[in-house]
């Protein structure tokens, strides 16, 4: 029951986010209000896929502006927070194939350099163990990565990764099965 009133408390707030934010005195407002309400989750979104908080933080700054820019389409057919989460995973998708490209690495060397910037960067926290579940992660594809970071981080249900990665609930199933598998192979290789 409590989960059920969570939801639809998250439910009427983005109503009142999206309609506040057609009104042109109370736009800067509610723009606000979902900044306030969703920048936290998306950076941490990101951040596991790209790793490097500076990098995180320009995309969080672009899904916003993108945001800004598209909030006035939102149909309400969505949740809002999947829509921006389908805004932001495009992002990292997006930047992580640029980086590709624009230094014309195959993906082992980014998965390296990501590794590096894992066990460098002072924004990291946690035990041995979660630096190893990081690792383990960053040998899945990025597809893979990105549905297993929904399901057990962000703990969304499959209809919702569904929405945003625009795979079906079965497929991502298997994803998020063969993940867990290949992160259980890599511990215990470890």
């Amino acid at each position: 029951m409590k989960a059920t009133s969570n939801i639809n408390a998250e439910y009427l707030k983005d109503q009142e986010i999206v309609e506040k934010f057609k009104q042109p005195e109370s736009k800067n407002y509610a723009f606000n209000m979902l900044v306030r309400t969703y920048q936290e989750r998306i950076y941490w979104h990101i951040r596991k896929m790209v790793i490097d908080h500076e990098d995180a933080n320009d995309l969080t700054q672009e899904v916003f502006v993108k945001v800004w820019k598209n909030l006035h389409k939102f149909q309400g057919k969505s949740q809002l927070y999947t829509w921006i989460y389908k805004i932001a995973t495009n992002e990292c998708l997006n930047f992580l194939t640029k980086k590709r490209k624009k230094f014309f690495v195959p993906i082992v060397d980014v998965k390296s350099e990501l590794l590096s910037k894992l066990e460098s960067s002072e924004h990291v926290s946690g035990d041995e163990i979660q630096l190893k579940l990081q690792k383990a992660l960053l040998t899945l594809p990025d597809k893979q990565r990105l549905v297993f970071n929904m399901k057990y981080f962000d703990e969304m249900k499959y209809d919702d990764i569904s929405e945003v990665v625009g795979t079906s609930v079965g497929a991502l199933k298997a994803s998020y099965h063969l993940a867990v598998k290949k992160i259980e192979k890599f511990l215990k290789e470890d």
